[in-house]
């Protein structure tokens, strides 16, 4: 825990950084930090937002709130990019920067465009800090639900905007990566080959190309990638055993998806969605339910691990 909180307060500015230091919260809590030019900072502490402070501590307040000088965003862009910006610039133009300890920092500002193509970030005025949230073992009681034989079943998860949808993809990974010895039922489950898509780098959470999460022992990872090429480059080259992915939607991902399993791979996804009526609506996603590509779905609701009801291929309640 105590890496954690030192791993973001080496990115913040002085003066904040005092008044984060000296908050009295759970770090577990903790979720984001958004620095906003001229704007309070505002703190995502258990699904709940604060102001900090000037006086010290978090209050509701927005007018006894620090706000941010753009000396401090420049201040803290120069510690993310250990005062290299250059070095930094293909992901500044993604719009975000991992730090050590797999924390994802998004970026915005003004977009330098070529035709139409994004070439870079200038004048960045807001970082949203998000804290990496690794829980283990949060799979550990669906996972047999999902197993199927040596492998697993083509898998969809499903959640509304954070609701831990890519922090349980992650678990899943591991398990099916470094096998179970002893479950929770006493089952055994020898590890496969998992091939990772990592196109926002919030799976591994890659801190120079290393997976700051625990993907398991036999996870290959593509990290920054477009997930269609990434499947397809899997496919050909790493002999994966299962893929993984983050956040389908657009044709090009179902086609991919549906090349990957023609290929003898099974498919591990995540999705927007508070329902399976509301996934129905999304055009690719529609396809792939109406010909029942994916033979589970896990339906999550509000905080992490909480699994509302996992479906079968006919959209038949297993659990």
């Amino acid at each position: 825990m105590e890496d954690r909180k030192q791993e973001i307060m080496r990115i913040l500015p002085g003066e904040i950084r005092q008044k984060v230091q000296s908050l009295s919260i759970d770090w577990e809590g903790l979720q984001e930090i958004r620095l906003r030019v001229g704007k309070p900072v505002i703190l995502r502490y258990r699904q709940k937002e604060y102001f900090l402070a000037r006086r010290g501590g978090m209050v509701h307040e927005a007018r006894q709130a620090v706000c941010v000088e753009r000396e401090q965003l420049k201040e803290s862009m120069e510690y993310m990019s250990n005062y290299s910006r250059y070095a930094y610039e293909q992901e500044i133009k993604q719009g975000f920067l991992t730090i050590r300890g797999g924390h994802r920092v998004g970026l915005a500002g003004r977009i330098i465009q070529d035709q139409q193509h994004i070439k870079g970030m200038q004048y960045i005025s807001c970082l949203n800090i998000r804290l990496a949230h690794e829980v283990i073992g949060c799979a550990d009681r669906i996972f047999p639900y999902l197993q199927g034989g040596d492998s697993i079943h083509n898998t969809l998860i499903l959640s509304p905007p954070c609701g831990g949808k890519t922090t349980l993809l992650r678990d899943i990974i591991r398990i099916l990566s470094s096998g179970i010895t002893k479950g929770v039922r006493g089952e055994h489950f020898e590890g496969v080959t998992v091939g990772v898509v990592d196109e926002r780098s919030e799976i591994g959470s890659c801190y120079h190309g290393v997976p700051q999460n625990d993907l398991g022992c036999r996870t290959d990872i593509l990290d920054g990638c477009p997930k269609v090429e990434g499947m397809i480059l899997l496919v050909r080259s790493m002999a994966p055993q299962v893929i993984a992915v983050d956040e389908i939607g657009s044709m090009e991902d179902v086609d991919a998806m549906e090349y990957a399993a023609n290929s003898g791979v099974k498919l591990l996804a995540t999705v927007h969605g508070a329902s399976m009526d509301e996934i129905k609506r999304k055009p690719g996603i529609e396809r792939l339910i109406k010909h029942r590509f994916f033979e589970r779905y896990v339906l999550l609701g509000d905080g992490i691990g909480n699994v509302k009801a996992i479906f079968d291929d006919r959209g038949s309640t297993i659990m």
